[in-house]
């Protein structure tokens, strides 16, 4: 009975994920969008602050009709705090970094470079936290990066500074999402994200202050990208990214929020009128075939009979 528990958890976590990877694939074309009137940390700084404001009311909401004992909701509430401050530094670096490099280098590349994060969590949590995966695991991790190669990577694969720095964006998404992992099944997660994106807003808003000049001409000429990207890729998706990774593995969580570039294809194909050609949806079908690897169960070894 446990086991089928445990294996709806994870299902619904898995769908859940899937659907955060739709909303954040969708974003890229509000990116694509807004980046024609706004500098990227200018835009990074209001849609952070923009799903802060989202989460925070929602947490001081759902706070109040919190009915655990006083110790648990304490424990919970650091435990909230510490998630939401790690993986809020996490996040804004590896945003920022995501909008500059885009600057300077080509979309498919950077789709291509940030994807790597679904092969860096499992290195990442093998080296520093002996976390070991099944070979099934390993595989689908091989198949899913083959598939974004296929879906991104049109040109020759030279590293520009827009690159390097997708590459260091890559770095950082895995830590965010290994800090969810540690934290999440000890948090609440509308605190945890509301924490994070607090964290997140400060980050982005200095930066943006330091390096730009922001302006409410800009934002406003960019209205319609931000809410998009503040509300449902920021405030909705980044907290069913928590609550999901309750339920799964981080690796398995990697590999499905991977699925945004395929969504940003289909959803540059449906929105700009952009052609997905036969090489590109080679690549959605590799990704999906990933997908499925991934949520396979390896088949139990069979104990030898005991002897007479």
């Amino acid at each position: 009975m446990e086991e089928q528990r445990a294996g709806s958890r994870r299902l619904l976590g898995n769908g859940l994920l899937v659907l955060t990877a739709l909303i954040w694939g969708m974003a890229f074309v509000a990116q694509r969008q807004g980046m024609d009137s706004i500098g990227p940390i200018t835009f990074c700084a209001a849609r952070m602050v923009l799903s802060a404001v989202a989460v925070g009311l929602v947490a001081l909401l759902t706070g109040r009709r919190d009915s655990r004992p006083a110790a648990e909701r304490a424990r919970r509430n650091r435990a909230s705090l510490m998630g939401g401050l790690s993986a809020g530094v996490f996040l804004a670096a590896a945003t920022v970094m995501q909008q500059m490099g885009l600057v300077t280098t080509s979309a498919g590349k950077a789709g291509f470079i940030t994807a790597m994060y679904m092969l860096l969590v499992p290195v990442i949590n093998f080296v520093l936290f002996r976390k070991r995966n099944t070979w099934l695991v390993w595989l689908a991790v091989l198949v899913g990066v083959a598939g974004m190669y296929l879906l991104c990577v049109n040109e020759d694969f030279s590293l520009t500074r827009g690159d390097a720095m997708v590459c260091v964006c890559a770095v950082l998404f895995s830590g965010q999402i290994l800090c969810i992992d540690h934290f999440a099944p000890k948090a609440d997660p509308i605190r945890m994200s509301a924490a994070q994106f607090v964290v997140a807003a400060i980050v982005c808003v200095a930066a943006a202050f330091l390096l730009e000049a922001p302006t409410w001409d800009m934002m406003a000429s960019a209205a319609a990208p931000i809410l998009y990207c503040g509300i449902l890729s920021g405030a909705v998706g980044y907290t069913l990214q928590i609550v999901a990774q309750r339920f799964t593995d981080p690796t398995v969580a990697s590999l499905l929020m991977s699925l945004e570039s395929v969504f940003a294809a289909i959803g540059g194909a449906l929105v700009l009128g952009e052609r997905m050609r036969p090489r590109e949806l080679a690549g959605c079908a590799v990704m999906f075939l990933a997908i499925v690897l991934v949520q396979l169960p390896l088949p139990r070894r069979r104990r030898p009979l005991p002897q007479s």
